[in-house]
């Protein structure tokens, strides 16, 4: 079942009773104008069970003790935001598989040529997946970026990821001026910038259930970052956030503000449609495709990740 994702941009005291998450709006409680059967209707509550991330984006949000041990429990990632409604903070459980040790002795034993034969298997999957975005939405020539696909070496030693990127970036936003992407650049970059930011949640939480550090990735290894593998894992799901903005760029204009409306359209990003291993599925099940599958090429299971191709 496809686990929801939870947005709060409103004040709210969220808490817990029954395993459920109970939603109160402290602006319609303490309305004196409003009946008290509608202010005891305003109470909302969901199963805990069923929910996947959150999204909390309100300086005036307040979370019980017990709401969040119960989030944790249930393997939901918690989103925190910044003043600019951007996130900044990410709650992930400790231990979300139940042979965790051993799965992370054969993620911390893998070896330097199979996390490198990994990671040449993921800029392939990525730069084909930009391909097909490219040829769909631009009609640009793509034949030079499956090739650049088809010749990358063990850990992409010659970087043909940056030589890929520059092309689809440059042709993906051929119209608006001065676009490069840029995590502070003009937009669509706003967009990018928070889709990616739910996607990269997404996959984290993906990588605990299958019971792997997020931490130590395969290819990015900056001391600073808490999740290295998530930023590797992520890498072919990231042109879905690509056409998905290039979609509300087409509809909502070049520059588009990041209004409530926008990140509903982004919150999709869990349930977009992603093809893997031939079958069709929400991305938020594909990931956990993608974060199993990544264990058995640890634990010698399997010698390829399953990654969604468009």
């Amino acid at each position: 079942m496809i686990k929801k994702t939870l947005y709060f941009g409103n004040p709210a005291y969220l808490s817990l009773r029954k395993e459920q998450l109970v939603i109160k709006l402290p602006e319609v409680e303490s309305n004196d104008s409003l009946p008290e059967t509608f202010k005891r209707q305003a109470e909302i509550t969901q199963p805990i069970e069923d929910i996947g991330v959150i999204v909390l984006d309100n300086k005036r949000i307040t979370l019980t003790s017990g709401l969040l041990e119960a989030l944790l429990e249930n393997s939901c990632a918690v989103i925190t935001c910044n003043s600019q409604s951007m996130p900044v903070g990410l709650f992930l459980p400790l231990c979300g598989n139940t042979t965790q040790n051993e799965r992370f002795r054969k993620q911390l034993d893998a070896s330097l040529p199979l996390k490198k034969q990994l990671w040449q298997q993921t800029i392939k999957a990525k730069i084909n997946n930009q391909a097909s975005v490219l040829s769909q939405y631009t009609g640009a020539e793509t034949k030079c970026m499956r090739i650049w696909a088809d010749n990358i070496k063990s850990g992409d030693s010659d970087n043909v990821e940056a030589r890929a990127a520059a092309y689809y970036w440059k042709n993906l936003f051929p119209k608006i001026d001065g676009f490069i992407r840029d995590r502070n650049g003009v937009p669509p970059n706003n967009l990018l910038n928070y889709g990616y930011a739910i996607l990269r949640a997404v996959v984290a939480r993906s990588l605990v259930i299958s019971g792997l550090l997020p931490t130590l990735g395969i290819h990015h290894h900056n001391r600073y970052n808490a999740y290295c593998l998530a930023d590797d894992i992520m890498e072919p799901y990231r042109p879905y956030v690509d056409e998905l903005v290039w979609s509300l760029v087409s509809t909502y204009g070049k520059t588009p503000e990041l209004n409530k409306e926008l990140k509903t359209k982004l919150l999709s990003i869990p349930t977009l449609e992603v093809r893997i291993e031939g079958k069709r599925s929400p991305l938020m099940v594909a990931v956990g495709q993608t974060t199993a599958s990544l264990y058995k090429c640890f634990s010698g299971e399997l010698r390829k990740i399953a990654y969604p191709e468009r």
